[in-house]
């Protein structure tokens, strides 16, 4: 596994500390569905979920699992997903 993975992952593992285990799923699995609605498409509802914009925007950044702050996800709105352009969400 590529370290770009792991800190991905690492970031998801932050979030599902700030929400619970199934806390983080049942959003997760909320939101795809929102955003399926939405958009109408599974890649793009995928690629639009906050938790996963968060991690793909910080996923190249070292040290970001460590100095992230709690709970940028939320800071993320759901009707800000633009495919042509990838977020930072300092």
């Amino acid at each position: 596994m590529s370290e770009v993975t792991l800190r991905h992952e690492a970031i998801h593992t932050r979030q599902m500390r700030e929400t619970g285990y199934v806390g983080f799923y049942l959003i997760y699995i909320a939101e795809w569905l929102f955003q399926l609605w939405r958009l109408r498409s599974a890649g793009l509802a995928y690629h639009a979920i906050r938790f996963e914009r968060e991690a793909y925007a910080y996923q190249d950044e070292e040290a970001y699992p460590v100095y992230r702050k709690p709970y940028t996800w939320r800071r993320i709105s759901p009707y800000s997903y633009n495919r042509l352009r990838c977020h930072r969400y300092d």
